[in-house]
């Protein structure tokens, strides 16, 4: 029996360096394949950044019409296609298989159209006034894909963007899981994306010494989360969407889960706007109010997917934080940052998708890179390749600038379970 909030996931969409589809991910992963790549041209070269995660090429043209497609980010673009494809998935019609104003849309993103802003403001230093495009607010503000996302599939209920920075795209799915269950809308078309493959951005991280980078070896190698060679993150871009819906709505148009969203905690270090608290305190907490939203006891968890970027000080906060909570014989984990990069805003929305499919399919995606385990960061990782494994309960875990934490539990469908 289900109640009549319980919440499932019945649709995703993802954009990601490994391609665009659950296919693409899910196999890139498997095959332990590698979505980063070195950047090349003269306007990398000085940024202190040569490898990204860049997802495939979407042109405007393809998604908006001719009359709205200028001056739109790439972050709108991307939120576009993932939610596109999300309801496509989900079998899902705004209107007809669900109520326009029973519908509700939180698409967040770390700091919204960055590259189109930084185009613009080179256009108008080098032309002057004329060389702005009128476009640019509404292509560019964070609020757009969801915005976007309402207009294009008629969506009339809550329309809203959360900015907590690399957490945006978790906590758009915890908001998603609380509309449901407060009963302010059947259905949430939620998730994140994001893109930071701007110069001027590449150029602060590179500055702050947070980037990772490639140098005259395997680009693939660069993001190592966990390892003890790692030397910060790599930036990537991507959008994953996720479509949440009630239980009893869904079981009454026959939709098919991917599976269940059953908790969620949010916590605030209050320690330090980009360092997290060594001790992993915060975040620890996170996890453990997520566990009690879902009712579950630690030892009901068999897996975690890591926030893990691949910075030392992260990795070592969040491993303390992991086994604060579940012990020295704790679940497995890994995080996909290593074969992704880090998506910024959309990473924690990508990241519970990757969640849910790997409960849904048994196979739990493995830590690209983790060659020789930091000893201070001692968990059971995910190694070489993925693990069979049918978990029914999993943790995925998003942290961010500004001491946001985030986590999130799921389940797997209700009939495998």
């Amino acid at each position: 029996m289900t109640r009549p909030h319980d919440v499932w996931v019945t649709g995703i969409g993802l954009v990601t360096p490994l391609g665009i589809g659950v296919p693409a991910l899910t196999e890139g992963l498997a095959a332990q394949r590698s979505g980063l790549r070195r950047l090349e041209g003269e306007e990398w070269a000085a940024t202190g950044a040569d490898v990204a995660g860049v997802a495939p090429a979407i042109r405007a043209a393809d998604v908006l019409p001719p009359t709205e497609a200028r001056s739109v980010d790439r972050f709108v673009l991307m939120a576009l296609v993932a939610a596109d494809e999300a309801l496509r998935d989900g079998k899902l019609a705004v209107g007809q298989d669900v109520a326009a104003e029973r519908t509700a849309v939180v698409v967040s993103t770390g700091a919204g159209g960055l590259a189109t802003y930084e185009e613009q403001a080179v256009a108008r230093a080098a032309r002057g006034r004329a060389a702005v495009s009128p476009y640019l607010l509404p292509g560019m503000l964070p609020n757009m894909a969801a915005a976007r996302i309402a207009i294009r599939h008629g969506i009339r209920g809550l329309s809203s963007s959360i900015a907590v920075a690399c957490a945006a795209g978790a906590m758009a799915v915890a908001e998603g899981l609380r509309l449901i269950r407060e009963g302010a809308a059947d259905v949430v078309v939620c998730g994140g994306t994001d893109t930071a493959l701007a110069p001027s951005v590449a150029t602060s991280f590179g500055n702050a010494r947070a980037l990772a980078r490639a140098g005259t070896g395997d680009p693939g190698a660069a993001s190592r989360p966990f390892d003890l060679g790692r030397s910060g993150f790599v930036l990537a871009e991507g959008a994953g969407v996720l479509v949440l819906e009630r239980a009893d709505h869904a079981r009454a148009r026959s939709a098919t889960p991917h599976g269940r969203v059953l908790g969620w905690g949010a916590t605030t270090d209050a320690h330090h706007p980009t360092a997290p608290r060594p001790d992993g305190g915060g975040a620890a907490d996170a996890m453990r109010l997520a566990l009690a939203d879902a009712g579950l006891a630690p030892g009901d968890i068999g897996y975690v997917n890591a926030h893990g970027t691949g910075t030392k000080a992260g990795d070592l906060a969040e491993a303390w934080a992991v086994r604060s909570v579940f012990g020295d014989d704790g679940p497995p984990v890994s995080s996909v940052k290593g074969a992704l990069g880090h998506l910024l805003g959309a990473a924690g929305a990508v990241e519970a998708a990757v969640t849910v499919l790997a409960l849904r399919d048994g196979r739990l995606p493995p830590t690209a890179n983790l060659d020789r385990p930091d000893p201070e960061c001692a968990l059971d990782h995910i190694r070489g390749a993925p693990r069979t494994a049918a978990p029914e309960a999993a943790v995925s875990n998003s942290f961010a600038f500004g001491g946001h934490n985030v986590s999130l539990v799921f389940g797997r469908p209700p009939e495998a379970a």
